[in-house]
């Protein structure tokens, strides 16, 4: 086991516990978070193996990789055994992971589903520390024609200008639109501006034929939908 290894170097290990031989031999995927950030710093400390190390730094942040992803070079160095270049590589590899996911949901051809939404605005919202509030314009097969930040730093009916929402979409051809904004506090709940920007929203596109399909709140790790929950 991993945990009978404490104070010894990778090299020293059975083979079957070595988390780069382990890569090999069965895969990424039967590597855990620790073993992956083992790996990326190396080594440890004389008397703490990289992947033990690897744990107690998970393990500060509750074993949240997102939470990982925002930790500074200087606040990992306060952990014994990680030094300048041992941080940078961590925050490398997590940041070109986060731009992977990106990436892939920038390829999203069609959306399907409200979690579909979610997996395309996360990446650029859902970890924000203020607000942002977004428009994805679709087409009549539901593809993602663009998306467009609409305001930022608050949301409030002032800051929704529903002729600029709609040009947009004539220019487009766009045929449905989709709202989303971000919650840094973490809370899903709706508020009443919420509401009111997604009537307000809905009863302009009737006007020209172009539907609010749903209204997004995202955060770091989940959404709220109003088509789901049927506020639409």
């Amino acid at each position: 086991m991993i945990y009978e290894n404490k104070g010894m170097s990778i090299k020293s290990w059975a083979e079957d516990d070595r988390p780069r031989e382990k890569l090999l031999l069965k895969g990424k995927t039967a590597l855990s978070d620790a073993e992956l950030i083992a790996i990326l710093i190396g080594s440890g400390s004389k008397n703490e193996s990289a992947v033990d190390l690897s744990k107690r730094i998970l393990a500060s942040i509750d074993n949240n990789l997102n939470k990982l992803g925002k930790l500074s070079v200087s606040e990992l160095q306060k952990f014994k055994g990680i030094g300048e270049a041992k941080a940078i590589s961590i925050i490398t590899a997590l940041e070109l992971g986060r731009r992977r996911r990106l990436e892939q949901a920038l390829e999203l051809p069609k959306i399907t589903s409200s979690k579909a939404v979610f997996e395309i605005m996360q990446p650029l919202i859902g970890e924000l520390q203020h607000e942002e509030f977004w428009i994805v314009y679709l087409n009549n097969s539901n593809k993602v024609l663009f998306k467009e930040q609409l305001s930022k730093g608050g949301l409030t009916g002032t800051l929704v200008d529903v002729r600029l929402v709609f040009k947009k979409a004539i220019e487009l051809f766009a045929t449905a639109i989709i709202l989303c904004h971000n919650h840094p506090s973490g809370k899903l709940n709706p508020s009443n501006a919420d509401k009111t920007i997604t009537n307000k929203l809905k009863l302009a596109g009737e006007t020209l034929d172009i539907k609010v399909l749903d209204h997004l709140i995202i955060t770091e790790n989940a959404y709220f939908s109003f088509a789901d929950e049927n506020l639409l």
